[in-house]
């Protein structure tokens, strides 16, 4: 028997299932009931209700939905600026070139920048397909968007439950780089905002640019990799190539890296990029853009294809610096110089250079910066470590210990020299020196690396001193330590007759950085004797009157205007009178310099070295100045860079023109356009003729003067030129011109400390110089001697014509000399400084006309002042008469008696008739 609950309802189920007549019946009055009426109705109502309802949803949904579709695209950039506004695809590379027009390795380019522009015509097809296959195989066919890429991204997002999907077309990739700078959104609104704007300016863009025109931007602006942006740049780094040149081959390695130019970079994984380069090739060939032989042969050159790579990176590592050269560093600044005279902003200006895609020809030429690069990175060129250089710690040394609190220690490099000031030197390699003017200390070692680890320690002694007194604090430690190679070294090469610099160096060894301390432009020095020429010498002779041949006392002297503050010379012997200007400048005489700008003035003197190219004098009458004479000797309140000593000097081998020196001639912009014409900017400073006595001098200190070992050994080719030492060695420098070229070079310690290695750095000039002018074929040539110049005989004490028989017959050695004047400046005076005299021999005095041994002698005729005699006088003093010797003779001033005849001898027989 069943269950009772069955039967039941079994029996249920046939009575709702009896159609009989009687129950259609029963069912009819209890539809029509009134209870069961209110139930339809009220469903039906609701039915209703719940239809409007929907439909009002759906339609406020829709117009909420294309209203906020409307706004997102409202707030779209508009598609006619799109590329005016964003000037991101216009950012290019800068170009420099060397004076010969060839183009140098080095291009300056700031981040997005390194592009260089590709026309689409020279693009191979089939390297424009491997693009097309990889990012967007249906570009050809959309419109800007791809529906079906759209469908597929979207269920890649709802599977994957990400955003990264993005159906992008290369239209879409272009705006995503260009507009929306990379979509690089923060949040999924941001990134679904910026999709829908994306997709909406793509069909706009579609619809005003064709094909190929939207290819030529993509390509042109994706990011390859290894800081090369576009094809063109791409196909250089990686290939060494031109785009043109490209294979399909080649292609599918750079179109993954666009994907990803960090993952899909073939240098950093060679293995993600391979298995990309084969989706690619597999693309290429079942899209049809490429023939089955094609895609052969590309699948072939497999391995090949990276090892090209690695050897044109390997290349490029070995002969290409990091770094700026020294001379691109000041390339720079006065590019960016002119751009802001030019008109525009600091940020234009820079923007131009490093994204403008200029191209800049520079005045550099490239054999001599290699020789200069040569012998500046060799230090076999320099002093040994402890026979003149030292490894410097500098005074600039700081380590600082600051907690996440707040609280800070900080020391400088006394408290290290006082931390192992205890410390016993047994090997004798540590040095502690104040500097110049007792204004610093700097630290100096023979052992860079004991130097390193007496670093190290001081650090943890002070992080331990740190933990002591502030226990629990945590502190971070930050350290600026520079250990360098000391002195410096720095040259500046100069074409006079152009202002062209050829050839810069700014320190000794290889350069580390960009924009590192440049010594040779961009730091000052004092200018030691090297001064004594521009500032005291020539205004001398071009402004007052003088000429080689007058002549300054070199005895004791003070400075006009003090007490008891001498001028000093360089030597240690004896003061050596009267000298001419020739030799006040061929053996660099001090006290002569200083009595001559005495004469000339030092506001004169100011005026000419202004007009030189000195940027740095001071002639402000309120603050402290450089209108004094120790301005003679180099006295500067700011100093003077290598470049500028540099062009000084080329005004003179110039014939007096001083031309501003000049690292560019002319710069294009991007479409090759004239942006900057760097003409010639002279001045004609002095006469010609001061220019060539001052030249004519100055070869004297190459032949017989302080620069002998700057004169050329193997060329018959002059040097005229100029030493330069400030006080203690501290600034050492030699600059000096050849017919062909004016170069300056000096040598200092960075904190200015005393040099004991006084002659490297002449012959380093010497080396350098006579390197240049055999490298590029310079013949034998002397100096062009102007029409303004004559020649007459003088007495160098006095600088008037010279006597014969008096001048030339001085003890010591003859004053007598043939010099050169400019035209209208020779004496017409005879000498007024010399006097033959007839001397006794038996006295020492005047002789009389009875004097029996007499002989003549020619004296000095000069007074000494009471102050240089009691300083032991000078090298005159034994050549000018004394009052004694100035007496008549007291021995013979009557006529000698004569002595009587004697009488014969008897006992002589008498003599023969």
């Amino acid at each position: 028997m069943g269950h009772p609950e069955s039967i039941e309802k079994e029996v249920k189920y046939s009575l709702m299932m009896n159609f009989s007549r009687y129950n259609i019946v029963k069912m009819q009055k209890e539809a029509r009931s009134l209870p069961a009426k209110i139930r339809s109705l009220v469903f039906v109502f609701l039915l209703r209700v719940f239809v409007v309802i929907l439909a009002m949803c759906v339609i406020i949904g829709s117009y909420s939905a294309f209203g906020g579709y409307l706004g997102i695209i409202s707030k779209s950039p508009d598609i006619e600026g799109v590329f005016e506004s964003n000037k991101d695809f216009e950012k290019y590379s800068t170009f420099l070139f060397y004076s010969n027009g060839e183009k140098m390795e080095k291009e300056l380019s700031s981040a997005g920048a390194n592009r260089i522009k590709a026309d689409i015509r020279t693009i191979p097809e089939g390297v424009r397909n491997c693009f097309v296959a990889m990012e967007d195989e249906r570009f050809y066919e959309h419109s800007g968007i791809d529906v079906r890429g759209i469908f597929r991204a979207a269920y890649s997002v709802f599977k994957e439950r990400s955003l990264d999907y993005g159906a992008s077309t290369i239209t879409q990739q272009l705006l995503k780089n260009l507009v929306f700078k990379g979509g690089k959104e923060s949040s999924p609104i941001d990134k679904i905002i910026r999709k829908v704007q994306e997709q909406y300016l793509a069909v706009q863009l579609e619809y005003r640019l064709d094909k190929d025109t939207i290819l030529e931007y993509y390509l042109n602006t994706i990011n390859l990799g290894n800081g090369a942006y576009g094809i063109e740049k791409a196909a250089q780094v990686y290939f060494g190539k031109s785009a043109s040149e490209l294979t399909i081959s080649e292609a599918a390695v750079l179109a993954p890296i666009a994907w990803s130019p960090t993952l899909a970079n073939p240098l950093k994984d060679q293995d993600k990029n391979s298995r990309r380069r084969k989706d690619c090739l597999k693309n290429l060939y079942e899209n049809g853009f490429c023939t089955e032989e094609e895609y052969l042969i590309a699948l072939a050159d497999s391995e090949d294809v990276y090892l090209r790579i690695q050897e044109q990176n390997q290349t490029k590592l070995d002969s290409t610096n990091t770094y700026n050269s020294y001379f691109v560093d000041a390339l720079i600044n006065q590019v960016i110089a002119d751009l802001k005279t030019a008109g525009y902003s600091s940020n234009e200006a820079y923007d131009m250079l490093y994204s403008g895609g200029l191209q800049i020809y520079t005045t550099q030429d490239q054999e001599i910066q290699a020789i200069m690069d040569s012998y500046f990175t060799n230090e076999a060129n320099f002093p040994a470590v402890g026979k003149g250089s030292y490894y410097q710690l500098s005074e600039r040394y700081a380590l600082s210990l600051v907690s996440t609190s707040g609280i800070a220690a900080h020391y400088h490099l006394k408290d290290f020299i006082n931390y192992f000031k205890d410390y016993k030197d047994t090997r004798k390699i540590y040095y502690h020196e104040k500097g110049k003017g007792n204004t610093g200390i700097s630290s100096y070692t023979l052992d860079k690396d004991d130097l390193e680890d007496k670093l190290d320690e001081f650090i943890e002694a002070m992080k331990q001193a740190f933990r002591t007194a502030h226990p629990g604090e945590e502190f971070n430690v930050q350290e600026s330590r520079s250990i360098s190679l000391q002195p410096q070294c720095a040259m500046v090469i100069i074409n006079p007759a152009t202002g062209e610099v050829v050839a810069q160096y700014g320190g000794r060894g290889e350069k580390v950085g960009n924009r590192v301390l440049d010594r040779a432009s961009g730091t000052y020095r004092q200018a030691g004797s090297t001064f004594k020429v521009v500032a005291s010498f020539l205004p001398a002779l071009d402004a007052a009157g003088f000429t080689l041949a007058s002549t300054f006392d070199d005895s004791y002297y003070i400075y006009p205007g003090t007490v008891n503050t001498t001028v000093d010379n360089w030597y240690s012997d004896e003061f050596r009178g009267l000298q001419p200007i020739r030799e006040g400048i061929y053996n660099s005489l001090n006290i002569v310099a200083v009595r001559c700008i005495e004469k000339v003035g030092p506001r004169t003197s100011v005026d000419y070295l202004q007009k030189l190219g000195f940027k740095h004098i001071v002639t402000d009458n309120n603050k402290t100045n450089d209108y004094n004479y120790s301005i003679a000797l180099g006295g500067l309140t700011t100093g003077c860079s290598v470049l500028e000593m540099t062009g000084a000097y080329s005004a003179i081998a110039n014939q007096g023109v001083y031309v501003e020196p000049r690292y560019y001639t002319y710069v294009l912009d991007h479409d090759g356009k004239l942006l900057l014409n760097n003409d010639m900017h002279y001045t004609q400073v002095m006469k010609t003729s001061t220019a060539y006595l001052l030249t004519s001098a100055m070869i004297d200190t190459t032949t017989i003067g302080t620069g002998t070992k700057c004169r050329f050994q193997s060329l018959n080719i002059p040097v005229a030129g100029k030493t330069g030492t400030a006080h203690d060695n501290v600034d050492l420098w030699f600059v000096g011109f050849t017919p062909y070229y004016c170069a300056a070079i000096w040598s200092g310690y960075d904190d200015n400390l005393p040099q004991t290695d006084n002659n490297y750095y002449r012959v380093m000039w010497r080396n350098v110089m006579e390197d240049v002018h055999k490298i590029k074929g310079c013949e034998p040539k002397q100096f062009v001697r102007p029409s303004s110049i004559v020649s007459a005989t003088v007495c160098t004490k006095c600088g008037k014509l010279a006597v014969p028989g008096v001048c030339d017959k001085t003890p010591d050695e003859s004053c007598m000399r043939t010099e050169i004047f400019a035209k209208g400046t020779v004496p017409y005076e005879t000498c007024t400084c010399h006097e033959k005299v007839t001397m006794c021999k038996d006295s020492g005095c005047r002789a009389t006309e009875y004097c029996p041994n007499t002989e003549e002698r020619v004296y000095l005729i000069k007074v000494e002042t009471e102050l240089a005699k009691e300083h032991g006088g000078t090298k005159d003093t034994k050549y000018i008469m004394t009052p004694e010797e100035d007496k008549e003779c007291p021995l013979h001033t009557e006529p000698p008696t004569p002595s009587p005849t004697p009488s014969p001898d008897p006992t002589l027989p008498p003599a023969e008739p």
